[in-house]
């Protein structure tokens, strides 16, 4: 299946370190070679990039790797596909716009006998069970809310859809309006806050380190999401079984 990468922090930061090390599972130290993309909110702007190559040999990725573009929020993934074919309309994540404001998901999983009826504005362009999944929860969302509610009032929806959609099969994914990420859980997710007092981090899949003392301030919070853990020498903590997350400013939001 796919594995997901999400950032969501205080202050605008950029994602390279964490991202060079996820796009090593993208044919070095996983296979995961269907496809990738990533985006990046600037308030509600939104920078967004896909590709049906792999994300070690993408001109594209190279470029995320190598240039600091600095987001609040960033939704990565890199595809093994199980539905739909290998194409650029089947890359997550993927984008559409309520309220407003631009929401980005992203999935890893397999839903099996999810058909559901879709109407109006949200339509799949692809023709994965990811991307319907996503349409259905934009649609529910449109109807329960006339207008953008609180982050609290959107985590209980969403806590609902996702009960919803879960017994069709793996549901981990990661979504975002520039505002908060949400992450949930069914098999394979997990998280780390960083803070200060910050230090040395060492990736899992490629030989890098870098010293967080010496690229943050003692304001900054960062939160890192993720399929597996991408460092070895820091505590990452799991997502139980059909828990969703919301984080905020860098942190876990309590509710």
């Amino acid at each position: 299946m796919c594995q997901l990468l999400g950032m969501n922090c205080n202050t605008p930061t950029d994602v390279r370190f964490s991202f060079s090390g996820f796009t090593q599972r993208a044919g070095n130290t996983g296979d995961h070679t269907d496809g990738w993309g990533i985006a990046f909110f600037e308030d509600k702007g939104l920078r967004h990039f896909v590709d049906h190559e792999r994300a070690i040999d993408s001109q594209i990725a190279k470029l995320i790797r190598e240039y600091p573009i600095k987001s609040q929020n960033v939704i990565a993934h890199i595809r093994k596909a199980t539905q739909g074919v290998v194409s650029l309309q089947n890359c997550h994540p993927f984008v559409r716009e309520l309220w407003g404001r631009n929401w980005v998901f992203a999935h890893n999983g397999d839903l099996k006998n999810f058909t559901p009826k879709l109407h109006g504005h949200f339509q799949p362009v692809g023709n994965t069970d990811s991307e319907q999944a996503f349409c259905w929860i934009m649609q529910e969302l449109s109807k329960s809310h006339a207008a953008l509610p609180s982050i609290e009032e959107l985590t209980h929806t969403l806590r609902e859809l996702a009960a919803k959609i879960s017994p069709h099969g793996t549901f981990n994914f990661l979504l975002s309006n520039g505002e908060a990420l949400w992450a949930h859980a069914t098999t394979h997710l997990c998280y780390i806050e960083r803070q200060h007092p910050f230090t040395q981090a060492q990736l899992s899949d490629e030989d890098l380190s870098v010293d967080f003392s010496r690229e943050t301030t003692p304001q900054d919070k960062v939160a890192i999401i993720v399929t597996a853990p991408l460092t070895q020498n820091e505590q990452w903590t799991s997502f139980q079984t059909g828990e969703l997350r919301v984080f905020v400013n860098g942190q876990a939001a309590p509710f």
